[in-house]
């Protein structure tokens, strides 16, 4: 198998994973939208809360393709109804039908990983890159170490 083809079954796998990761966050609300900027371009960070009694949940998308978000007030403590995570192959891959035309594809396209948060008010972000972190839930925090 050539470099080519692991590097691009890498960010597939990356992106099924953490959609998987995500797929529990149903119950929780958008803390909060960060913008920001990293060597050549930019990225977005969202947090996501359910309580003391669940892990927050920090997804980093960088090198953004398209942005496109609720009013900042509306997004702050949104509900997710639900979150959707989908790899975006290069060409001549078919992308699903709804992506179509968020980005104008060319041969030069990096594959792509695309977020919507879909609720009372919506994210949707197509990046080139994805990390999804979990922290301990408040209540795991609050336990003693043992040795």
């Amino acid at each position: 198998m050539s470099d080519a083809v692991e590097a691009g079954d890498a960010f597939k796998n990356r992106c099924l994973r953490a959609g998987h990761m995500l797929a529990p966050c149903l119950s929780y609300f958008v803390e909060r939208v960060s913008f920001g900027a990293v060597d050549d371009g930019d990225c977005v960070d969202v947090f996501l809360r359910e309580g003391p009694h669940k892990p927050d949940v920090v997804i980093s998308l960088t090198y953004l393709h398209h942005v496109e978000t609720a009013e900042p007030i509306e997004v702050q403590g949104s509900f997710i109804d639900e979150i959707l995570l989908d790899h975006l192959p290069r060409l001549p891959h078919p992308w699903p039908a709804d992506a179509i035309g968020l980005v104008d594809r060319s041969a030069q396209l990096p594959e792509l990983v695309r977020l919507r948060i879909i609720g009372p008010a919506e994210v949707d972000i197509v990046a080139s890159a994805l990390t999804v972190y979990t922290a301990m839930s408040d209540d795991e925090a609050s336990l003693p170490l043992r040795a």
